[in-house]
């Protein structure tokens, strides 16, 4: 289009007027973009490890931990920064390892000096998580960095206290506790949100090289001298038990014998006593005793017979008919006769 202005015609380029549906189809297009927009910025998703801060013009006003679709203002009036609190993580230090389990060693972070100024490598793991959102982003810069600085920090300082000999041996689950407490005690101190779940020394050990082979060395000879140590202890737990066992029962074997003796010799003096007593009250009893008990054992064979020895009376002792019979010797006692080869009739006196 030309339009005549100064004296001159100039050539005006003027827009092509639009269908009124083509600008329907424009605001709509608009509008969709603003409400996609406005959607993906008022809604967003929580993850079951996740945690989401609330930031509402850039300050810190709220935590959401439940997981899930949540709603929020949308940006740039509010924004949402998600962390992994949930989420158990792990720090090494002293070494690195890849997501294919290769093992890198980082010299500066293992290598330390000891309290008896001897050199000791330390390689750790740390498990920990985010226990306070706002404090674990807004405290500190880098958490990350922070929590290997301050563990670095730690075990340093317990290991300067600490002699090399003690700490690559017994030592090695005291250091890790003392180290975790003061680790605990730098992350409170400086608030960062960050929670100690657990610390763990991998391994405690001189440097590699002579001093290494040396410190095994010794390591293997105290392990040996505890082991036989501990076998010697072991025989003595055995042996020690049976020997106090036949100790006793050789006490016990004695005490019965002497109480056995004791009582057997009572019985043979209270048997005397009863025997005495009785001979007390007739001892011609027993000395006729004695002499019949002496006849038979110098003449078994002879034939005995025992009258009263009174002279009132006549005793009338077939006598003949029992030496007939025996072919033996014949005694009477207490007027007692004897005869040796012929049968004799009447009575001895």
């Amino acid at each position: 289009m030309e339009v005549f202005q100064g004296g001159k015609t100039q050539k005006v380029y003027q827009m092509p007027q639009l269908p009124k549906r083509t600008w329907r189809l424009i605001v709509l297009g608009i509008a969709a973009v603003i409400v996609i927009w406005i959607g993906s910025t008022t809604f967003y998703t929580v993850q079951e490890q996740e945690q989401a801060a609330i930031l509402t013009f850039g300050k810190y006003t709220a935590t959401q931990e439940k997981s899930g679709l949540h709603f929020k203002l949308p940006s740039p009036i509010q924004r949402v920064v998600k962390v992994p609190a949930n989420l158990t993580q792990k720090l090494h230090i002293g070494y690195r390892e890849d997501s294919g389990g290769k093992v890198t060693a980082v010299e500066s972070e293992a290598l330390m000096i000891t309290g008896d100024e001897n050199i000791v490598s330390a390689d750790a793991v740390i498990e920990w998580k985010v226990a306070n959102i706002r404090d674990y982003l807004y405290n500190i810069d880098d958490p990350e960095q922070f929590l290997r600085n301050s563990a670095s920090a730690a075990i340093r300082s317990v290991m300067g206290a600490t002699k090399l000999d003690y700490a690559i041996t017994e030592g090695k689950t005291v250091i890790q506790t003392d180290v975790k407490k003061k680790l605990e005690e730098i992350q409170e101190k400086y608030g960062t949100g960050i929670q100690i779940i657990d610390l763990k020394f991998q391994d405690i050990e001189p440097p590699e090289g002579q001093v290494q082979t040396a410190f095994k060395e010794v390591t293997n000879a105290r392990e040996e001298k505890n082991t036989k140590i501990n076998q010697a202890q072991k025989y003595v737990n055995d042996r020690l038990p049976k020997a106090r066992g036949e100790a006793q029962a050789l006490i016990e074997q004695a005490e019965a014998q002497k109480k056995s003796r004791i009582l057997n010799a009572q019985g043979d003096v209270a048997q005397f006593n009863a025997v005495y007593n009785e001979y007390a009250k007739n001892p011609e009893v027993t000395a006729d005793r004695l002499v019949l008990e002496t006849l038979e054992q110098i003449l078994p064979n002879a034939k005995v017979i025992v009258t009263d020895g009174s002279g009132d009376t006549v005793n009338y002792l077939p006598l003949d008919s029992f030496l007939k019979n025996s072919g033996a010797k014949s005694t009477t006692s207490g007027g007692t006769t004897t005869q040796p080869n012929a049968a004799q009739g009447g009575a001895g006196q």
